[in-house]
């Protein structure tokens, strides 16, 4: 990930540079799960909006439970394929600056979804060129998106260090003074379609993004920086390859307090630090330790800024005893590992 300070840097785009984009799917990972809908607005400098589009989608799989995402079974059926869209959403996001909440996810399944309906394009047009169909025109369903640069606005309040007791869009909004409701379910709001509830939390997702950029540092990636982990989450390079590289050295277990890091160490990273993650994992590296995005009893020591009311690894991370640093606190101890434990 990349910093980026006050304006948002984008390839001019026609009148409106930025789009906010906000989805909803039948699950939490894009290797597993599917997009039902997305909902696009572009806007300006000023916040006024250009275009709008809304689209259900049919994934041709089981949608999953209607309290999950707002649509039916039925409204999901009735839906376009993601195929029948992409060349839409690659007019709407290309060159522009995208702004998502929880990029690894939103922009993981765009970039899914994308190959998915690419992939079965190119399979259907080989299958012509083999005699069945031939004399049919090819297929074209269009690329996935290029946005210029892609906002992450939870990232960025992480970075920022903006206390979240709720991670969800309207909790962040709520955080920064931005109008907004609660974020606990009601009753109203279940009553509403999923079109409303989305194009409300992408209306709010435009206010944040001047709230947080006004606030302080965003945190922002360009697409070519970004691959798809195992689960399908987009993330970055540094990130990735650290999860997929071999351990050379046995894991000495927990750091000890007081002690030093020691090689084979396996560190985990909190969201809640100010330092880029990639920064530290490439520290994590050079110094032979592990890293590794799952908590475990082995982790030996957890990157967190936060040190009162933890949450998430932090919290879990205290509870099983394994030792916190900051980010700053870590830096200065990686450049002490030792080839054992000790003193």
């Amino acid at each position: 990930m990349t910093m980026i300070n006050g304006d948002c840097e984008s390839t001019p785009a026609p009148a409106y540079p930025f789009v906010a984009v906000t989805t909803q799917a039948t699950g939490i990972h894009p290797s597993t799960g599917r997009l039902v809908s997305v909902d696009v607005l572009t806007f300006d400098e000023d916040g006024e909006i250009g275009e709008e589009y809304h689209a259900v989608l049919n994934p041709g799989s089981d949608p999953g439970p209607h309290h999950f995402h707002g649509l039916t079974h039925e409204e999901v059926a009735e839906g376009q394929r993601f195929s029948q869209v992409l060349k839409t959403l690659d007019r709407l996001l290309d060159d522009r600056t995208l702004v998502v909440h929880n990029a690894p996810r939103v922009w993981g399944f765009l970039v899914s979804e994308a190959r998915r309906a690419m992939n079965a394009a190119a399979r259907t047009n080989r299958s012509r060129g083999r005699g069945r169909g031939r004399g049919r025109r090819r297929q074209r369903v269009g690329h996935v998106p290029k946005p210029a640069v892609i906002v992450d606005t939870l990232a960025s309040a992480r970075r920022q260090q903006i206390l979240l007791e709720d991670t969800r869009p309207a909790g962040l909004a709520l955080a920064l003074g931005v109008d907004a409701e609660s974020p606990v379910a009601t009753v109203e709001r279940a009553r509403q379609s999923e079109h409303e509830t989305t194009r409300e939390t992408n209306d709010m997702l435009i206010d944040i993004f001047f709230a947080i950029r006004d606030h302080g540092e965003l945190s922002s990636a360009v697409p070519e920086d970004l691959r798809a982990d195992r689960f399908g989450l987009q993330r970055s390079h540094i990130r990735v390859d650290a999860m997929e590289a071999p351990r050379p050295h046995p894991n000495p277990g927990p750091l000890v307090p007081g002690r030093n890091l020691a090689r084979g160490m396996e560190v985990v990273i909190a969201p809640e630090v100010e330092v880029d993650p990639d920064v530290l994992i490439e520290a994590a590296l050079k110094a032979e330790l592990v890293y590794s995005e799952k908590l475990t009893r082995t982790t030996s020591v957890v990157v967190c800024n936060q040190t009162s009311d933890l949450r998430g690894k932090a919290m879990h991370a205290a509870r099983k005893d394994i030792p916190l640093l900051s980010d700053a606190e870590f830096l200065d101890a990686v450049s002490r590992v030792q080839s054992k434990p000790g003193r």
